[in-house]
């Protein structure tokens, strides 16, 4: 596991059902140590090991920063994804003994903000639980806007509200809720950070709109983890590697590159960290680019690919890597 950090063995401590999506996973290192400390926002890799297929899939954590003792993520069951959910929800019990990377947060508070103006739908809400106990720790200034398609959908809604009271904000599709955005940006004090998470077209609206009424981009701060896309199988050579690479249907470029014994680095496995960045050395074909690090200048130019989201169709491509 290239994450840039150690590996940390962990057993399942409990698995709750959280609503008819949604499942929660706690983890405590099995040789009975704490875990790294880490701040609300970030995220940890799991390794799943499915019928000799290693999946390693980005997670944010919803724990307390204030509490080490454990890890806890939620998982929201997708059954027509590549199956990494399903393993979570299938075959992970109590007890079970797992892998995990050290957290990582590239959606992190910014302290010096005077206010944190928080907006989630539906998953999106885990990074904001951790987010929330910190910074109710440590008395910080915030409200949270959570958007669901339904009350019982409502993930945590009833923690939030039980612990933070009118600093949280509902919304219901079924009920024809709808989230007051331009009211709402055009309301708060100077200083007021904004932080997005949720699926990709809300997180592109509220980003425009925060855009088209001022905002500047430093105080705007959203995490998407984009899930690689199935696709045409495709050849890749790896120049600097010497190898020939095949990608699956239902496999990344990312893990077919892994899967051949090539130890590339990542973050986030999400298309958002930039960290496996790779050069193209050539190619006769067409790029799907799913990132969200490569400016629309690099997506063009057919001169990098992020292995982790992006996929290939055509005759040929060499890598540097």
């Amino acid at each position: 596991m290239s994450a840039g950090t150690s590996k940390i063995d962990v057993t399942v401590s409990d698995v709750v059902t959280v609503n008819d999506l949604v499942k929660r996973f706690h983890f405590q290192r099995t040789d009975g140590g704490t875990l790294p400390t880490f701040s609300g926002g970030a995220h940890v890799v799991v390794e799943m090991r499915d019928e000799g297929r290693t999946r390693l899939n980005p997670y944010s954590l919803m724990s307390s920063p204030l509490d080490t003792h454990d890890y806890t993520i939620s998982v929201r069951r997708d059954d027509v994804g590549r199956g990494g959910s399903l393993f979570m929800h299938r075959q992970v019990k109590p007890g079970m003994r797992m892998v995990i990377s050290n957290p990582v947060n590239l959606f992190s508070l910014d302290l010096r903000a005077k206010k944190h103006l928080m907006i989630a739908g539906g998953i999106g809400i885990t990074p904001f639980m951790a987010q929330t106990s910190q910074l109710a720790g440590e008395g910080g200034n915030f409200e949270l806007h959570y958007t669901c398609r339904t009350e019982a959908l409502g993930t945590y809604s009833d923690v939030l509200r039980s612990r933070y009271g009118k600093r949280i904000h509902l919304y219901h599709d079924d009920r024809g809720e709808k989230l007051p955005l331009e009211e709402l940006l055009s309301s708060q004090p100077l200083g007021t950070h904004l932080y997005i998470c949720g699926p990709s077209g809300m997180i592109d609206w509220v980003r425009k709109t925060a855009l088209a009424a001022g905002w500047p981009s430093e105080t705007v701060h959203f995490e998407h983890f984009a899930a690689p896309q199935p696709g045409k199988p495709f050849d890749v050579t790896l120049a600097a590697s010497g190898i020939n690479v095949h990608v699956g249907e239902q496999q990344s470029l990312l893990e077919a590159i892994e899967a051949a014994g090539v130890d590339a680095p990542y973050l986030c496995r999400g298309g958002v960290c930039g960290q496996c960045e790779t050069k193209v050395i050539s190619y006769d074909g067409k790029f799907l680019h799913n990132d969200h690090w490569l400016s629309e200048e690099d997506h063009k130019s057919g001169c990098k690919i992020m292995p982790c989201v992006s996929r290939f169709e055509g005759r040929s491509l060499v890598l540097e890597r």
